[in-house]
C-alpha cells in the first residue's frame, strides 16, 4: 500500500504541478480536501524555508501522515529584498497585480534613477559631451546596461522553498531560485503574478513571454521541487530496505 503525501495547499494549479513532478514517487498525492485535512496555518516565519516547514509541519501533525509545502516570493536587491516572504500579501491580498507590478516598478526605477543621479554628481566627467546620459541609461529606462536593456541595478530572484514534514517530526527541505532583472514594464501573457516584469536576461524577454514548458524547466519552483523529488527518493527507498520512515 503506498503511503500518503499530502500537500499543504489549496491552489489546484500547484497541486497539478506538484503531482506531474512527484508522479514517479511510491506515494500517494493528495490534496488536503482529500485528506480531511482542515487547519489553520499562520505563516508567521522569517524566511521562505520557515514558513514551508510551519506549513508541512502543521499539515504533518493534522493528519498524521508525511506533508509537503513551498513558499516562494520575488526578492529586489534595490528594495532591501522586498516583498520577499510578502510577496502574496504586498499591498493587500486583494490587489490585481498588475497594480503591484506597477508599483514595484515604480520603486526600483526611483532607487535606479537616485543611484544613478548620485553617482554622476560624483564623476563630473560624465556631466561632459554629447553623450554624457548614455551610461547611466535614460529618465524613462533607469538602470539600464549598455545594451539598452535592465541593467544589474534592477536585479531580482524569485525563490522557492519546499519542505517535507513527517508527524515524527522529520523535516527535509530544498530550495530554488531564479535570477533575473525588474523591467521598466509588464510584458507578456504566459505567466502570472509578478512574472510579467521578471526580465530574464538569457532570453532577452520576461518570464511571462516565454513558454510555459522553458520557464518549468528553469523556474525557482521547478528546481526546488526536483530537489525534493530526489531527496524523497532517497527517503522512501529507506522504507523498501526495511528501515521505517
Amino acid at each position: 500500500m503506498k503511503k500518503h503525501l499530502v500537500v499543504a495547499t489549496g491552489n489546484r494549479n500547484k497541486m497539478k504541478e506538484i503531482r506531474e513532478i512527484l508522479k514517479d514517487l511510491e506515494v500517494e498525492i493528495l490534496s488536503m480536501e482529500e485528506a480531511g485535512v482542515c487547519t489553520d496555518i499562520v505563516e508567521d516565519g522569517s524566511t521562505f524555508e520557515e514558513n514551508a516547514v510551519i506549513k508541512a509541519k502543521t499539515v504533518a501533525l493534522s493528519c498524521g501522515e508525511m506533508a509537503i509545502a513551498d513558499d516562494s516570493g520575488l526578492v529586489i536587491d534595490a528594495l532591501d529584498g522586498a516583498p520577499g516572504i510578502y510577496s502574496a500579501r504586498f499591498m493587500g491580498h486583494d490587489t490585481p497585480y498588475d497594480e503591484k507590478n506597477d508599483e514595484l516598478i515604480r520603486r526600483v526605477n526611483a532607487y535606479c534613477a537616485a543611484h544613478e543621479a548620485e553617482d554622476a554628481a560624483g564623476t563630473p566627467e560624465k556631466n561632459e559631451g554629447a553623450d554624457a546620459g548614455k551610461e547611466s541609461g535614460s529618465p524613462s529606462r533607469p538602470g539600464a546596461d549598455e545594451g539598452g536593456t535592465p541593467g544589474p541595478l534592477r536585479s531580482a530572484r524569485f525563490v522557492c522553498a519546499v519542505a517535507v514534514a513527517w508527524p515524527d517530526g522529520r523535516i527535509v527541505t530544498a530550495t530554488g531560485t531564479m535570477e533575473g532583472r525588474i523591467a521598466w514594464e509588464r510584458k507578456g501573457e504566459n505567466g502570472f503574478g509578478y512574472d510579467p516584469i521578471f526580465f530574464l536576461p538569457q532570453y532577452g524577454m520576461t518570464s511571462a513571454q516565454i513558454t510555459p514548458e522553458e520557464k518549468n524547466r528553469i523556474s525557482h519552483r521547478g528546481q526546488a521541487f526536483r530537489r525534493m523529488h530526489a531527496l524523497l527518493e532517497e527517503e522512501l527507498g529507506k522504507v523498501s530496505d526495511g528501515e521505517d520512515l
